[in-house]
C-alpha cells in the first residue's frame, strides 16, 4: 500500500489547491456580487453543466470506465485500452454536444414564459430570479461537453497510475475564473455587475477547455492518439450496460440538486448562494483527503475486485474508510465551533455584510453535522463500482431524493435556508446507512462493524478537540478588540491548537492506521514544503 499512499499524498496536495483556489474564486464573487440574486443565479446556472457532467462524465461513466479498461489494459495491452478510450470519448462528444443544443435552445426559451408564470400568481422576483439564471445557463452549458471529455481522459490517466494531471484540472477553471473576473470586476475591463458577470462566464468557459486540453495532453505522452471512432465492441457494451443503472441514479442525483437549486431560488435572493458558500467550505476537508483517498482507493480495489482478492480488497477499503473518518470528524467539529468567525474572515467583506455572516452561519453548523457522512457515502460508492454492482447505488439515490424533497418542502417555510440543509443531511444519513447495509449483505469483509472501535475513538478525540477549541476563541474574543486581521490569527492560533491536542489523542488512543496517516501527511508536508 506504500505506493498508493503516495499517490494519495500527490492527489491530496493538488487537490487542496484546487479547492483553495475554488474558495478564494467564491470570495471574489461574495465580493463582487454579495449573496444577492445575481449571485444565486450563477450558482444555478453553472450547476446545471456540472449535474450533467456527473451524469455522464465523472459519476456514471467513471464507475463503468476505470474496471473496464483495467480488464483492457491487462488483455489487450495500451493498444486495446486506447482504442476503448477513443470509441467512449467519441461518444461523449457526440451525447454531450447534443444536451448542450438541446438546452440551451430550451433555456434560451424560457424568459418568453416570465408573464405566463406571473400571471398565474408565482411572484415577480421569483420569476425574475429564474430569468436571470436561464440566460446564464445558454452561455455557460457549452462548459459540459469539455468537463465531460476532461473526466474520461482523466479516468484513463488514472488507470493508468497517473494521477497528478486529473487532480490539477479544477485548478485552471478557477484559475481562468478568477484572473477573468478581477479583470472584469476591477481591472476596468466591465462597467457594471452585469458586464463582471459576463466575464466571469467565460472564465469558466476558458477554465473547461484547460480542464480538458491538460489531461488530454498527459494521455497523449503515455502514447494516446485521438480519433474520432463510433464504432462499438464489447468493452465498450460493457460499459453502456454498467452506465445504464448508474445513468438512473446520476439523473436521480441531478433532479434532486435542481429541485434544491429551484427551492432555493423561489426562497429569497441568497438562499441559493448562502448554500453554495456553505458546501464550498465542506469542501475543503472533502477535497483535501476524501477525495484523494477515493480516487487512489477506487483503482485498487477495483484490480482486487477482478483478480478475486477479496481479503485484499477487504483491506484496501476499511483503511481508506478509516483515514477519511480521522480527518472528516474532527474537521465537522471545527467547522461547527468555529462558523462564524470562518465565514467571517473569508467572505466578510465588500457586497458581503455582517448580516450575510450571521445568516450564513447556522447553515455552515448543519452543513458540517453531515460532513462524515457525505465522505462516507463517497468512498461506499466507490466499493459498489468496484464489485460492478451499480444497481444498489441507484436505489440509494433514489431514497435519497425522496427524503430530500419530502423533507425540504416540510422545513423551507418554517426554517428557510437552513430547512434546506437539514433537509440534504438527513438525505445523506439515510443514503449512507442502505448503502453500508447493502454493501455489507454483498461482502461480509466489507462490513463497517471492525472500523466502529476505531469511529468511537475519533469522536471522543474530535470532541475534546472542540471544546478545546471552543474555550481557546472565547478567551481570544474576550482578550483581543474586533478586527480581521486579530480574527484570522486567533482562528489560525486555536486551529493550530486544536490540531496539535487531536494528533496527540489519535496518537494516545492508538487509532488503526495512524501510522499510515502519519506517512500520508509527511508527503502532504514535504510537497507542500
Amino acid at each position: 500500500m506504500s505506493k498508493s499512499f503516495k499517490n494519495i499524498s500527490v492527489v491530496a496536495v493538488a487537490t487542496m489547491a484546487s479547492r483553495v483556489l475554488g474558495l478564494g474564486r467564491d470570495m471574489l464573487v461574495t465580493m463582487v456580487f454579495g449573496v444577492e440574486s445575481l449571485a444565486s443565479a450563477f450558482y444555478t446556472a453553472f450547476t446545471l453543466p456540472n449535474l450533467f457532467r456527473r451524469l455522464l462524465g465523472e459519476g456514471a461513466l467513471t464507475a463503468a470506465f476505470v474496471p473496464t479498461l483495467s480488464e483492457e489494459l491487462k488483455a489487450r495491452d495500451r493498444r486495446g485500452a486506447f482504442a476503448l478510450v477513443n470509441q467512449v470519448s467519441t461518444w461523449l462528444l457526440v451525447v454531450s454536444g447534443g444536451i448542450v443544443a438541446l438546452a440551451m435552445a430550451l433555456l434560451a426559451l424560457f424568459p418568453r414564459a416570465a408573464g405566463r408564470l406571473q400571471a398565474a400568481g408565482v411572484e415577480s422576483d421569483t420569476v425574475q430570479r429564474w430569468v436571470e439564471a436561464a440566460d446564464l445557463g445558454v452561455i455557460l452549458f457549452p462548459y459540459l461537453v469539455c468537463v465531460c471529455l476532461a473526466a474520461a481522459f482523466s479516468a484513463a490517466l488514472q488507470t493508468l497510475g497517473r494521477f497528478v494531471e486529473p487532480a490539477l484540472s479544477p485548478i485552471w477553471l478557477n484559475v481562468a475564473m478568477i484572473t477573468l473576473l478581477a479583470g472584469g470586476a476591477y481591472g476596468g475591463w466591465a462597467a457594471s455587475a452585469g458586464g463582471a458577470m459576463l466575464w466571469l462566464c467565460a472564465g469558466a468557459l476558458g477554465g473547461g477547455f484547460l480542464q480538458m486540453m491538460v489531461p488530454a495532453l498527459a494521455l497523449a505522452r503515455e502514447g494516446w492518439r485521438p480519433r474520432f471512432d463510433l464504432g462499438v465492441n464489447e468493452p465498450f457494451r460493457q460499459i453502456v450496460r454498467l452506465m445504464a443503472p448508474t445513468l438512473f441514479g446520476s439523473a436521480i442525483y441531478l433532479i434532486n440538486i435542481s429541485v434544491s437549486r429551484f427551492l432555493g431560488l423561489s426562497l429569497n435572493d441568497s438562499a441559493v448562494a448562502t448554500l453554495n458558500l456553505a458546501t464550498r467550505l465542506m469542501e475543503l476537508p472533502i477535497g483535501v483527503f476524501t477525495v484523494a483517498v477515493s480516487t487512489v482507493v477506487f483503482p485498487l480495489i477495483a484490480r482486487h475486485a477482478a483478480a478475486g482478492e477479496w481479503t485484499q480488497l477487504a483491506g484496501s477499503y476499511r483503511k481508506g474508510l478509516r483515514l477519511i473518518l480521522v480527518i472528516n470528524v474532527p474537521a465537522a467539529v471545527g467547522l461547527m465551533v468555529l462558523a462564524t468567525p470562518i465565514i467571517r474572515v473569508l467572505f466578510q467583506r465588500g457586497a458581503f455584510d455582517r448580516g450575510d455572516t450571521a445568516a450564513m452561519a447556522p447553515v455552515l453548523v448543519v452543513f458540517a453535522l453531515g460532513l462524515p457522512l457525505l465522505s462516507f457515502v463517497n468512498i461506499v460508492l466507490r466499493a459498489f463500482y468496484a464489485l460492478k454492482d451499480t444497481g444498489t447505488p441507484v436505489r440509494a439515490a433514489a431514497l435519497s431524493f425522496v427524503v430530500n424533497l419530502a423533507l425540504s418542502l416540510l422545513l423551507m417555510d418554517r426554517l428557510g435556508t437552513v430547512g434546506l440543509a437539514v433537509a440534504s443531511n438527513a438525505a445523506i444519513l439515510v443514503q449512507a446507512v442502505y448503502l453500508q447495509r447493502q454493501l455489507t449483505r454483498k461482502q461480509a469483509g466489507l462490513a463497517f462493524l471492525p472500523v466502529m472501535g476505531d469511529l468511537i475513538k475519533v469522536v471522543a478525540a474530535a470532541g475534546v478537540m472542540g471544546l478545546v477549541v471552543a474555550g481557546g476563541w472565547h478567551l481570544w474574543t474576550m482578550w483581543t478588540r474586533d478586527g480581521s486581521v486579530v480574527t484570522a490569527f486567533g482562528l489560525l492560533l486555536v486551529i493550530v491548537t486544536g490540531i496539535a491536542v487531536y494528533g496527540g489523542l489519535v496518537w494516545t488512543l492508538r487509532i488503526e492506521g495512524r501510522d499510515d496517516l502519519a506517512a500520508v501527511l509527511e508527503k502532504v508536508r514535504a510537497r507542500i514544503g
